[in-house]
C-alpha cells in the first residue's frame, strides 16, 4: 500500500517526468495534482478542489499587482522610457572601458525596477543594447553576457512579479519582501558591473574603449531620464513610504507611464490597447500556472512530505547549513530545465517548511530562492534568458551568448554566500522599515 509521503515523493517525480517530456508547466501542475488528489481523497474531493481552485487563486488581492506591473513594463518599452535610461548611461560612462556593458546593466536593473520581470527586460534591452553594442565593436559574447545578466535584475528589485508570487504562496507581507530585495539587488548589481570590467580589461579587443562625451552632454544625459526616475519614485517610494499599497501603487505606475506617454507624444491609442492586450496574455498564461500550482500544492501538503523531509534532515544530525546548500543545489538543477516562475510554485510548499524548521526566516530565504531562480534563468544550457535574447537576435549563435554569461554567473554564487553569512543583508531593511 502507498502511504501519503511516498505518494507525494512520486507526484514530484511524475511532475518533473512530464516537465521533462516538454509538457506544459499548467497542465503538469494540473494533471499531477489532480491525479494524486483522486488517489489520496477520491473522486469527489478532486473534482471538488479542482472547481473551487481558479476562484481561489485568481481572487487573491496580492496577485492583483502582476498583471498591472507587466503593463508597466510594456508601456515603458514602448514609449522609449527604458530607452532613455540606456542612453543616459551610455554617454555618462563614455570613455570608460566597458563602459557599454556597464551601461546596460545599470539600465536593465532601473527597468526591471519597474515592469519587474526579467524576461522582459531582457527582450527589452535586447532590442535597445545589442545595436549600440554592434556598432561599437563590442563582441558578441561581452554584448549578450551583460544584456543576460543585466536581464536578470528584474525579478529581485521591487515590484518583482516573483516576490508577489512567493508572498501568495507562503502567505509573506509583500512590501517586507520588496524590502528584503533592495540591498542584495543592488548587491548584485554592483558584482555584475565588477564582472563586466573584469571582462573589459581581460579581453579589451572584445570592449573598445569610446571617445570621452563632453561635459554639457553628460549634463544633458542626466536630465534625460527624468520621467522614468519620476515613475519609479512615485511607486517604489510610495510603497517604502507607507503612502500606499504595492497594489495601488501598480495602478498608479500604469496610469503614470500612460500619461507620460500621452503627453510626451510617444504613446497612442493603438499602441496602448496593443501593450494592454499583451500584458492580459501574459497575465493569463502565469495565472493558468499559478491554478497548477495550487492543485498541486494541496495535494502535498495533505501528503505531509514537507514534515517527513524535515524529520529525514534531523535524523540525519545535517546542520542547517547543509540543508541549505542541498536546497540551493536542486535550484540550481532544476533550473536547467525548468522557468522561474513555475519553479517557485513548485518546490516553495516542498522546501519552505523545511527550512523554516531549521530557524531560516522566510523573508531571507525568498531572496535565496529569487537568486537562485535568476541563477536558472542564465545558466546555460536553457537559460529563458538566453533564448529570449536568441529569439531577438536570430544572427547572435547560442554558443556566443554561453560563452558571454559564463563569467557573469559567479556574481550571484557570490552573492548566496554572502547572503548565507550575513543574513541581516536582506533582513535589515524590512526590519528598520517594518519592525
Amino acid at each position: 500500500m502507498i502511504t501519503p509521503p511516498l505518494l507525494g515523493a512520486l507526484s514530484v517525480g511524475v511532475l518533473f517526468g512530464l516537465l521533462f517530456l516538454r509538457v506544459p508547466v499548467w497542465a503538469a501542475l494540473v494533471l499531477v495534482g489532480f491525479g494524486g488528489n483522486v488517489a489520496l481523497s477520491g473522486w469527489d474531493s478532486a473534482f471538488a478542489l479542482l472547481g473551487t481552485t481558479p476562484f481561489d487563486a485568481a481572487s487573491i488581492y496580492t496577485l492583483s499587482v502582476v498583471p498591472l506591473f507587466i503593463i508597466t513594463g510594456g508601456v515603458a518599452a514602448t514609449t522609449g522610457l527604458s530607452a532613455d535610461l540606456f542612453k543616459a548611461a551610455r554617454v555618462m560612462l563614455s570613455g570608460i572601458r566597458g563602459g557599454l556593458s556597464i551601461a546596460t546593466i545599470l539600465a536593465s536593473a532601473c527597468f526591471g525596477a519597474v515592469c519587474g520581470s526579467s524576461i522582459a527586460t531582457a527582450a527589452t534591452m535586447t532590442r535597445i543594447a545589442l545595436g549600440e553594442m554592434r556598432r561599437a565593436d563590442y563582441a558578441d559574447s561581452v554584448a549578450t553576457g551583460a544584456i543576460a545578466a543585466g536581464g536578470s535584475l528584474g525579478i529581485l528589485f521591487p515590484p518583482s512579479i516573483i516576490l508577489v508570487i512567493y508572498a501568495a504562496i507562503s502567505e509573506q507581507s509583500v512590501p517586507k519582501l520588496f524590502a528584503a530585495g533592495l540591498i542584495p539587488g543592488v548587491l548584485l548589481t554592483l558584482l555584475y558591473i565588477l564582472v563586466a570590467v573584469v571582462m573589459a580589461h581581460r579581453r579589451p579587443h572584445d570592449s573598445p574603449l569610446a571617445p570621452p562625451a563632453p561635459m554639457r552632454a553628460r549634463f544633458a544625459a542626466v536630465l534625460g531620464p527624468w520621467q522614468f526616475v519620476t515613475l519609479f519614485g512615485v511607486t517604489i517610494g510610495g510603497i517604502y513610504a507607507g503612502i500606499f499599497s504595492p497594489t495601488e501603487a501598480a495602478s498608479i505606475s500604469v496610469a503614470g507611464a500612460m500619461l507620460l506617454g500621452v503627453l510626451g507624444g510617444r504613446l497612442n491609442v493603438s499602441q496602448a490597447l496593443a501593450t494592454v492586450t499583451s500584458g492580459v496574455k501574459t497575465s493569463c498564461s502565469l495565472f493558468a500556472i499559478i491554478i497548477g500550482a495550487n492543485v498541486f500544492s494541496s495535494l502535498i501538503v495533505q501528503t505531509q512530505l514537507p514534515s517527513l523531509l524535515a524529520f529525514a534532515a534531523q535524523a540525519l544530525a545535517l546542520p542547517g547549513l547543509a540543508v541549505m546548500a542541498l536546497v540551493i543545489v536542486a535550484y540550481i538543477v532544476m533550473g536547467c530545465f525548468l522557468e522561474g516562475i513555475g519553479m517557485i510554485l513548485i518546490t516553495v510548499p516542498v522546501f519552505l517548511p523545511l527550512v523554516k524548521s531549521f530557524g531560516y526566516d522566510p523573508v531571507w530565504f525568498a531572496i535565496i530562492v529569487v537568486i537562485v531562480v535568476e541563477v536558472g534563468l542564465i545558466h546555460p544550457p536553457v537559460g529563458m534568458n538566453l533564448f529570449v535574447i536568441q529569439a531577438q537576435a536570430p544572427d547572435v549563435t547560442i554558443g556566443s551568448i554561453y560563452r558571454g554569461i559564463l563569467p557573469f554567473l559567479l556574481a550571484p554564487l557570490l552573492l548566496i554566500v554572502l547572503l548565507l553569512l550575513f543574513p541581516g543583508l536582506a533582513l535589515w531593511l524590512p526590519k528598520v522599515l517594518y519592525g
